[in-house]
């Protein structure tokens, strides 16, 4: 995997450091070594290696994620679920590794909100270390310039510039729990909901408009869900 990566420049995406019982398990078959000190071994810590969760990762671990550029995804909803722990974002990002947010998978995490996810990760930090450590507007710049430089992709997303993708959404400010609004990254960052984007475009196209849906019928896709969910379930032997 290592040499496809580096051969052909393709990004590697794995999770890693993500509990106890997992820092166990590799270090059972690495003959001792931790997640990313292994992966360092076998020649994947890379600028182009995408490392989900980190939660488990010593000082040691920590700097050869920052020596090797390896981009860390931060899922605060998923780790909360899963009680895997809170990750030490700020200690990372001030060794300069590039800290971007997840969700991870729908089992593990539900909502799939970014906008939870930005907000957790602000109030976690500030129980692990001190309020205001995580300032909202670094949040907000993990949700979109470190996604978008951790898919290689910040000359074309990420941001609002001219010559970059028309990638953008419009929030509803008019929501009583966003008002009165003074600082835009801390609304956003702790008031805001996934339910306040009023319009969604993605490259110049516009796929949510006044809060609905374009290309889909949002009852359509729960029914066509929720039949699906109940026949895999019924072959899984969960309902009758």
């Amino acid at each position: 995997m290592a040499a496809l990566s580096a051969g052909d420049n393709t990004l590697v995406h794995t999770h890693a450091s993500e509990s106890p019982e997992e820092l166990r398990i590799v270090r059972g078959i690495s003959g001792g070594m931790n997640n990313v000190e292994y992966l360092t071994s076998v020649g994947l810590a890379s600028s182009r290696l995408c490392a989900a969760h980190c939660v488990w990762v010593d000082e040691d671990e920590q700097q050869l994620l920052a020596d090797h550029d390896v981009k860390v995804l931060h899922c605060p909803g998923s780790n909360l679920k899963l009680g895997s722990g809170v990750a030490p974002v700020t200690d990372m990002m001030a060794r300069g590794i590039t800290v971007s947010l997840g969700a991870d998978g729908a089992a593990c995490n539900n909502r799939l909100d970014m906008f939870e996810e930005m907000r957790l990760a602000a109030v976690l930090q500030a129980m692990r270390r001190t309020p205001g450590i995580l300032p909202a507007r670094d949040v907000l710049w993990m949700a979109t310039r470190n996604g978008a430089r951790t898919m290689n992709l910040d000359a074309e997303i990420g941001s609002i510039e001219t010559g970059k993708r028309a990638d953008l959404i419009v929030v509803d400010r008019d929501r009583p729990h966003l008002a009165p609004g003074i600082d835009p990254y801390s609304t956003i960052v702790y008031a805001g909901r996934g339910s306040d984007v009023r319009t969604t475009i993605v490259d110049g196209e516009v796929l949510v408009d006044d809060f609905m849906p374009v290309r889909v019928d949002r009852a359509e896709v729960a029914t066509e869900a929720r039949r699906v969910a109940r026949e895999l379930a019924s072959k899984a032997g969960v309902l009758a």
